[in-house]
């Protein structure tokens, strides 16, 4: 293994537990979820995929790297459990603000055609 593929597991280790903080699911409000941390976050799942299919993670390794790999490893595959269970989440919260904007967006509609034939009438 070469020191540069445990170093990118720790990289998209870290990356990901940053993605799972910002759009934690306390959050009520989704404005703050933007499309880029969504391509983020495909970036680093395919950062992690090319990492953990190539063959540099294969060779032989001292037995403090082994057990730093391993750990590495644990450690992606409970984030990605971890956003197995949030996305879902995620998804019905960015729904719901969606429903939430068009019902606004209507009400402006409908408040904006009263307010011109209100001025015709004038």
């Amino acid at each position: 293994m070469s020191p540069d593929a445990l170093e990118t597991l720790r990289q998209v280790n870290h990356n990901l537990r940053s993605a799972l903080i910002r759009l934690r699911p306390e959050r009520k409000h989704c404005s703050t979820i933007r499309p880029q941390d969504f391509s983020d976050l495909l970036a680093q799942l395919l950062r992690a995929s090319e990492c953990l299919a190539s063959g540099s993670l294969k060779q032989r390794t001292s037995a403090s790297a082994t057990a730093a790999l391993k750990q590495e490893t644990l450690e992606y595959r409970q984030n990605l459990e971890k956003l197995k269970h949030f996305l879902p989440d995620v998804h019905v919260r960015l729904l719901a603000e969606r429903s939430r904007l068009e019902t606004a967006r209507n009400h402006l509609a409908a408040a904006a055609a009263w307010a011109q034939a209100r001025s015709k009438t004038l």
